[in-house]
């Protein structure tokens, strides 16, 4: 318990670079098949039906307990992803949940053109607005905001989180303001509408998904069309471009993801017949006052937005030469068997191991978080290291193949059952901290530096509807790497930083294709003799 309160402060609260690419993760889904505003009002008003419906469960306190290996996983994180948001301070954040208040809210926010408004979602009787009701409800508010408006109050939460704090202050001085951030606050959760972004295909246009539901793509894209500090941001654009943004402090990913794909599956059930729009109140648009400081902490942020969304290098892609079937053909752990890919890509790139940060859930325990799957281990360094050496035999190769996958899936049954070292090892400087004790002589050791400068950070984000989760690298010469492994292809997400000269988001992706496929090779190639 006292480790995941210390937890969300060192690693969220406390952490102080924008949220932004650095914190919030993106989600983006496959494309819809609407192309104009008719089809996207149409869509994002199932989406709202879909995630009121699964606000249902988490109210009736209904959801179906999850399991990971015949253990009961604490389901807490549900109840902290509606109704939430980040608070910024000038040295550290803090998060409220209305969930629980006397009065739980009944209204999302709904942006669009840069605009924020109150949307209602219930009637007085308690009871949800149908697809149809809330199709009228977003239509009002497009026609409420034909013009991208006058300033982009937005764009202030993708600062960093000092100079966000000061200009909170200086926003919410302004008792409208300080009403209209409240709704928002307070809000279930937020619907940006955006308008259609680049026209590319495949990946590419994938990529730019990604990009749009990370960074929204600066201040002359989607970036102001956010508020960044909302726990669940959903996004979806004029053109089919759909997906979400999350702030980080409340959750990790499988619960988000458990709460899209029961939207996505939501939205893709026949409709029920048409309800009788009777007169609907007009949204309430949310007003803001903007004071000539408040508008150069705007300008500011466009500024340091532009800057970040230009550093961000990110590539999405599809694996489709093979997905979860063949390491199960093999017997063995498909999270393993990719992430012991991704040692022998970087090290084919690097001619070097790196630290490599894998989360591992530890919902096995009450309020549990996440720990550390330290991927790079002795056995798959002595993998990648044979790998391509032809003095080396097949069959040689795949035993340390088979040793580095066994060695990954028994680190991480260690990790989630709470035997991993590094949560353990911060409580112990936490610790320290808090009784005032000089810190532990471990923790001023170069080599625990390093073994914390993490230049993989990935994260493998499993679900049911064909998306994937990304986020930014976690230090500045390094990549993020997110995955959702499926039956017969694996989505991908990889970033690193235009401004580091040794990384390149792309290449990465690229050596990561060859590795899967030169390992899949390597084990057709190599019969074993059945024992």
């Amino acid at each position: 318990m006292k480790l995941s309160q210390w937890w969300v402060q060192v690693a969220y609260l406390e952490y102080r670079l924008p949220v932004v690419v650095h914190s919030s993760p993106g989600l983006v889904l496959p494309r819809m098949d609407f192309r104009d505003k008719q089809g996207q009002i149409r869509f994002a008003s199932k989406l709202i039906a879909g995630v009121l419906d699964f606000k249902t469960m988490i109210d009736n306190e209904t959801l179906p307990v999850e399991f990971l290996g015949g253990k009961p996983l604490c389901m807490n994180q549900y109840y902290e992803v509606l109704s939430s948001c980040r608070i910024p301070g000038v040295s550290r954040d803090s998060v409220v949940n209305h969930a629980r208040s006397s009065q739980p809210p009944k209204h999302i926010t709904v942006v669009h053109n840069f605009q924020f408004f109150q949307l209602d979602v219930y009637h007085s009787d308690g009871t949800a607005l149908t697809p149809d009701q809330l199709c009228v409800q977003l239509e009002k508010i497009c026609r409420a905001s034909p013009d991208p408006g006058a300033e982009p109050v937005g764009i202030l939460t993708t600062q960093h989180r000092d100079v966000w704090g000061k200009s909170y202050l200086n926003l919410i001085r302004d008792p409208t303001n300080k009403a209209s951030v409240s709704s928002i606050q307070r809000s279930i959760f937020t619907l940006c509408l955006d308008g259609s972004t680049s026209g590319a295909a495949g990946d590419q246009s994938r990529s730019a998904a990604a990009v749009q539901m990370l960074h929204g793509g600066g201040s002359r894209g989607y970036s102001a069309n956010r508020w960044f500090d909302k726990t669940l941001q959903f996004i979806v654009g004029e053109d089919g471009t759909c997906g979400a943004n999350y702030e980080h402090a409340p959750a990790e990913g499988p619960p988000i993801v458990a709460l899209i794909d029961h939207v996505v599956e939501f939205t893709r059930k026949p409709e029920t017949s048409s309800s009788p729009a009777a007169s609907l109140p007009v949204p309430h648009k949310l007003p803001f006052n903007v004071s000539p400081e408040v508008k150069r902490d705007i300008e500011a942020a466009k500024v340091s937005m532009d800057s970040l969304a230009q550093d961000l290098d990110m590539r999405v892609s599809v694996f489709g030469h093979f997905g979860k079937n063949v390491p199960k053909s093999h017997r063995m752990s498909p999270d393993a068997f990719i992430q012991v890919g991704l040692q022998l890509a970087f090290y084919r790139k690097y001619r070097r191991c790196c630290a490599t940060y894998e989360s591992a859930s530890l919902r096995m325990f009450r309020l549990g978080r996440t720990d550390t799957i330290r991927s790079a281990s002795n056995a798959s360094a002595s993998f990648v290291k044979a790998f391509d050496d032809p003095s080396k035999q097949n069959l040689e190769k795949v035993d340390l193949m088979e040793k580095a996958v066994k060695a990954h899936r028994s680190y991480t049954n260690m990790a989630v059952s709470g035997q991993a070292i590094d949560r353990h090892l911060l409580g112990l400087k936490l610790q320290a901290a808090e009784e005032k004790l000089p810190v532990p002589e471990i923790f001023r050791d170069p080599a625990y530096a390093k073994a914390l400068h993490y230049r993989l950070s990935t994260s493998q984000v499993p679900s049911k509807t064909d998306c994937v989760m990304c986020f930014g690298p976690v230090v500045t010469d390094g990549y993020g790497v997110c995955y959702n492994p499926m039956d017969d292809h694996i989505n991908f997400a990889v970033s690193a930083f235009n401004s580091c000269g040794e990384t390149d988001a792309g290449g990465l992706a690229a050596a990561v294709e060859d590795a899967l496929l030169d390992m899949k090779v390597l084990l057709d190639r190599t019969p074993r003799s059945k024992l």
